[in-house]
Formats: C-alpha cells, structure tokens, sequence
C-alpha cells in the first residue's frame, strides 16, 4: 500500500478508507486494517533507506556532481526548494537525482538561499561537489502582458462548461476552420505554455470572432484587433524559443553540447529583431536582449566547452558562431575560449598521477629493428618524442571532425575513447552532465502541486518531502505524467466538430438555427442542443 500512495500521489488517509479495506479483507481474508500513521510510518523507512542508497551511490561516482536549486511556493504560500543532483554515473549515463524538496519559509533572499542549500548538502555529504531561457522570454512578456491575459481569459471561458465547449464548436463550424491543434490554457509562470495557448489561439482566431459575435458574455474577454496584432507578431519572434525549449525539455534530459548550438540561435534571433522596423518586436527584443546579456556573461563559456567536446564541431563550430555574432573580433573571442579550454584541461591533467598520463599515448616497439639499425632506433624515439610533447587536447582537435549531420550520443563517444584520452574524456564526463534544462525543478514543482493539492493544505513539510522524493528516487517522472499535465490543460475539440458536421449534413439542424441557438442563453435549449450531439 505504501508503493501505492508514494507512487500514485495518495494520501495517507487512502488506507482508511472503507472500499480500500474491503479490497484488502477480499484479497486477503486475514488483512487486518492498518492506520494512517503506520502507512506514515512505513513510507518514512522506505525514505530512509532509498536516501541511504543514495548518498551512497553519490560517493562513491568518481565524476562531478552538478547541482541545480530552484524554488516554488504552493498557494498557501509555503516556500519549497528543490535540490537536484545531476552526473554522469560508471556506465556513463546522464542521471540525476531530487535530492530534497524542503520548506523554505520567507524570506528568500540570495544569502539565505545559499546557507540553506549549504546545510542540506552536508547531510548529503556532497557538498565537496558543491532557468535562463525562461526569465529571458518573461521579459519579453512583461511587453504584451494584457493580450496575453485577455486571451487566457477567452480559454478558461470556454473550458468552464460542457455548454460553452459546444458553442465553440459551432463557432469553428461556422468558418470552417480545420482542428488541427489543440486549445491550450497556460501555466502563467511557464513561458512555453504560454507561447503554445498564443500559438493556439491564433489558430482559432475567426472562432474566437465568431464567439464574440454570438455570445455577448464572452465579449469582455475578447482582444482587439490591434492586441491579436501584438500576439501574432510576439509568437513569431518566440518560436525560436519554443523549438529550443521543445529540444531542451524532454523527459530524458540533453546533454550539454546542445546548449551552445540552442543559445546562439536565439541570440541571433535577439539581435536581430532589436533593429526590428517594428517598435513593438523592437521593445520586446530589447528587453530579452537585457534579460539574455546578463546571464550568457555567466554560462557561455562552460558550456562552449561543451560544443568543443563533441566530435562533430570542436572549436571549428565556435568561430562560425562568433563569427556570425561579432564580426570584428570573433577571432580575439574563440581565441578566449579556446585558451580557457586549455587551462580547465591542464587542472585535470595535474590532478591524475603521470601513469594515467603516459598510458594515453599508444607507443611502438621497437623490438629487434632497435638493437640492429640504430638510425630507426633514433627516429623512433624523436617520434616517441612528439606524442608525448602533443598533449591529449591537441590530439582531440588536430582528428578529423566527424560529419555534422550525423545522429551520435556524445557520451558514448567519450566512454569508447576513454583510453585514448583518459583525461580529457573526464573533463568531457563532468562538463556534459551540467544541467541545461529546468526540467528536473519543474517536474518536482509538478508532483509537489499533485502532493499539496487543495485538499491537503494541512501536509506537514517533512512529510511533503518524504512523499515526492521517495517517489522520485524510486520511480522518476515518467513520460505520461507530463502528458497528463498538458491534457488538463487543453482541450481537443476535433471531435465535438466532427459531430456537430455529421448533424449538419444530415438537416437535423441548419447552420443559422444553430447561430440562434447558441445566441440564445435559455439553458433548455442548450441541454436540448447537447443531448441531441450526445445522441449523435
């Protein structure tokens, strides 16, 4: 029962319940009833011993761990911090790990965020190992705010009743539009779902028109034509954005070496819109503009690194890229990273014993040849010589680059070669496993929201924390969870259309009753109007 509640997001009282006991009582006459605090208690030793795994597993990787701190607070206004521990384990695999989900009351200012991240760290014992794209397009959001909440509006309208869900239907009948998307309703503090309900939106348009036209009660929420002109030109400059955020927040989490190719498009994108002729796409990009300088300062360069450490572009990829950015000082740019590279490879390379070292470099015997001609004798220790003068990263960069257009797993990569550059392919262990997605923080944030659901306000914080990260340890978050998040939140109507087009073409009603009807708000008519689509 404990695996059940821990995995499905019960609550303790489940096993109090009178059906679950008699399921148990049918299953197994001699079950005896069991209390909530028990199930408490036996879900807090599962905790224990999975945390116990854990840390041990974590102490003994010889990689470095990456960690990611992001905070949430719940509509009770309780603060939680998620603690992810994100590394590259013995087989090479990209793993990571919900180390804590704690409750972080006010205030939350950066010293103290730090003190407590700190403190939960030496419990875990890894404190030796001690979600930009986001803030970015917030900004530009703060631009278009009114539209954006208008159209929210219009969503959450229309998903309200079953009632409404039917005249908007007829509504996309009425100007034939095709149902080839779905209706999203956003998640405010999640840009990408808000670009997908603008994105949405703009597709139902003429619907949303044709709403407004017929349903005085929906007016007030409706855009005008000058804000449906600011959400079509602000979707455009965001889905760029999109199709990153789309790559980078997969249920399987990217490796690093996406994040240079991903970032350098949008900030191309940024750079060029800030001369938009448009003064509204102008502004928004000028504000992203803001927004992205003030964080790619922190993360470029690390995750240049990155891009270099994989076979396919090296450092060729980051002077193309400077190149399209700065065309005047690419070279003094690349060459930056580049020595930097050098430097972060050469404190690898103090910090391993000179064994590791020349065993990097496969050498030849000379054999008999040595003892009888000392002229190859002498040619075959100067090119001895030479490997061992050629450091590991030399040898990396001067090999051919693999073709860029080729599907490769990067890590793997690394794993195969890690004889050949023992080294390097450690540095190129911990820097892929830096977390390049908020994924991690927002699918914890996800399972705390269904843990602390309006119906359980009065779970304690310790016990919200032994719920989700039990839960996590154990089983992850799966693919389906994050699909039953965008289903709650949108609507498909492709089929309510279809239906009401076979009632169409058969003359149970003509198209203009049907405008009169939904006109009409005399909810006979309308349960009239939905038992009718039922039957059908």
């Amino acid at each position: 029962m404990g695996i059940a509640i821990v995995k499905h997001n019960h609550p303790y009282r489940l096993v109090e319940q009178e059906g679950i006991r008699d399921l148990c009582v049918y299953l197994n006459s001699n079950a005896l009833p069991i209390s909530r605090n028990t199930i408490k208690a036996d879900i807090e030793k599962m905790y224990k011993r999975e945390k116990e795994r854990v840390k041990t597993e974590l102490n003994s990787i010889t990689s470095r761990i990456c960690l990611t701190a992001d905070l949430w607070t719940f509509i009770a206004t309780d603060g939680y911090l998620a603690l992810t521990a994100h590394f590259v384990d013995e087989d090479w695999i990209l793993q990571k790990r919900v180390l804590n989900f704690h409750h972080m009351p006010p205030p939350h200012g950066g010293p103290i965020f730090v003190v407590k991240v700190i403190d939960l760290l030496r419990d875990w014992a890894v404190e030796k190992n001690a979600h930009v794209l986001n803030l970015i397009v917030q900004d530009g959001v703060k631009v278009i705010s009114k539209p954006v909440s208008k159209i929210r509006d219009c969503v959450k309208y229309i998903r309200a009743s079953e009632s409404r869900k039917l005249k908007f239907a007829e509504c996309i009948v009425q100007v034939s539009l095709p149902c080839n998307k779905r209706v999203h309703q956003n998640v405010p503090t999640k840009w990408n779902s808000t670009f997908v309900m603008l994105d949405s939106a703009l597709e139902y348009k003429l619907a949303f028109h044709q709403l407004h036209v017929v349903d005085r009660s929906f007016s007030r929420f409706y855009p005008t034509e000058e804000e449906w002109l600011r959400v079509q030109k602000f979707t455009t400059l965001l889905r760029p954005f999109y199709d990153l955020t789309t790559l980078f927040s997969g249920t399987n989490y990217p490796i690093a070496n996406l994040y240079f190719h991903g970032v350098w498009k949008i900030q191309k994108v940024i750079m060029e819109e800030v001369n938009n002729l448009d003064i509204e796409v102008s502004e928004m990009a000028k504000q992203m503009k803001l927004k992205f300088e003030k964080y790619w300062e922190c993360y470029s360069l690390v995750l240049s690194f990155a891009i270099i450490l994989d076979p396919r572009f090296k450092m060729d990829y980051v002077v193309y890229a400077f190149k399209k950015l700065y065309p005047f000082d690419y070279e003094e740019r690349a060459k930056e990273v580049r020595d930097k590279f050098y430097l972060l490879f050469e404190k690898y390379e103090n910090t391993f014993d000179g064994d590791l070292l020349d065993g990097s470099i496969a050498g030849c015997s000379s054999g008999d040849l040595g003892n009888d001609n000392d002229d190859f004798a002498e040619f075959e220790n100067q090119q001895h010589a030479n490997k061992r003068n050629k450091s590991q990263v030399d040898s990396y960069l001067d090999d051919t680059r693999l073709l860029s257009t080729q599907e490769l797993d990067v890590l793997n990569f690394w794993k195969e070669n890690k004889n050949r550059y023992p080294i390097l392919s450690l540095m190129a262990r911990d820097i892929l496993s830096i977390p390049i997605t908020t994924v991690a923080s927002e699918s914890a944030f996800s399972i705390g929201g269904r843990i602390v659901g309006k119906f359980h306000t009065s779970l304690l914080p310790e016990n919200v924390e032994v719920l989700l990260c039990t839960r996590d340890l154990l089983y992850g978050v799966t693919a389906s969870e994050d699909e039953e998040d965008r289903e709650r939140l949108s609507i498909d109507f492709a089929s309510l259309v279809a239906k009401l087009t076979n009632l169409h073409e058969s003359s149970l009603f003509s198209v203009e009753p049907a405008a009169n009807l939904l006109a009409d708000s005399n909810s006979e008519l309308e349960e009239f109007y939905a038992m009718q689509l039922y039957e059908a």
